[in-house]
């Protein structure tokens, strides 16, 4: 059975409602302890490296890039099984994040559409959001508005809030209807999947307990970086026939200095595209 027949047949139900809602969750990936697992390697090497800066602001970016944990989440074949349903049997990763929201805190996500500034020439990608805690509308779970990835995308201005998760702080210029929105909540261990063009915020984290999430962006091969001089990505599944983005290796450890120099070019040429027409106020 092909890897793009097996997704299809695992996983009938996502292409439709992605495609009509832009979004679909939850799909299991983890068990419980699985995800437990992860988690506490996770919090173990935050503290090991408390301090250090791995992204902008307080995300932790391209994880993957430097943890051997998340390099081994980002090829999950149930992720990719899911993501193949969408995307075809080759799949490249071009980013990831960790959006942690410490308890009680007024870090929050506005609403946004992320191929507004990802300097990217298709549509052909899918972020997947993997709970590593509980996602609630309590501690500040994703929301999205559905089928607003349809047409053209929105304009966007930059907030620059402290306590918006987001580069630039950046907000789409649009009135959200809180009523016609859908809470993505999540188990430990499940994960959502939402198209770039979706709108999509997430709130505060009024609970007592961290509320943890990766998430991951997959591309196809043939998409193009138009707006930054050079881009990266890493080959997850199938073939690049292409050659468009430069890949990247699998750390060998954890933070090495290889890794390390990989993890500060991505972020900079990347960068490039995020902040290429950021409003300098």
């Amino acid at each position: 059975m092909s890897e793009s027949f097996k997704a299809a047949h695992d996983y009938p139900d996502i292409p439709g409602k992605f495609d009509s809602d832009g979004y679909f969750f939850p799909v299991d990936v983890l068990s419980a302890d699985e995800a437990a697992d992860y988690r506490q390697v996770l919090e173990s090497l935050e503290k090991k490296n408390e301090g250090s800066k791995l992204g902008n602001k307080s995300q932790l970016n391209y994880p993957h890039v430097i943890f051997t944990f998340a390099n081994d989440v980002v090829r999950h074949p149930r992720i990719l099984d899911a993501v193949a349903s969408i995307l075809g049997p080759d799949i490249l990763v071009w980013g990831a994040t960790f959006f942690i929201k410490e308890p009680h805190s007024e870090s929050y996500v506005s609403w946004h559409q992320d191929l507004r500034y990802w300097g990217l020439d298709s549509e052909a990608e899918v972020s997947a959001w993997l709970a590593l805690s509980p996602a609630t509308e309590t501690n500040g779970c994703m929301r999205f508005v559905p089928a607003s990835h349809k047409g053209a995308l929105l304009p966007h201005r930059d907030t620059n809030e402290e306590t918006n998760f987001l580069t630039r702080g950046q907000e789409a210029d649009i009135e959200i209807d809180e009523n016609k929105t859908v809470l993505a909540q999540l188990a430990p261990g499940q994960m959502s999947l939402h198209h770039g063009k979706l709108l999509h915020a997430s709130g505060c984290n009024h609970s007592g307990e961290r509320r943890i999430g990766l998430a991951i962006n997959y591309i196809a091969p043939h998409v193009r970086q138009v707006v930054a001089r050079e881009d990266f990505a890493v080959l997850v599944r199938g073939r690049d026939r292409y050659g468009h983005f430069r890949h990247v290796p699998p750390p060998s450890g954890d933070m090495t200095r290889e890794a390390m120099a990989w993890h500060s070019r991505i972020l900079s040429a990347q960068n490039q595209a995020m902040y290429a027409d950021a409003n300098p106020d």
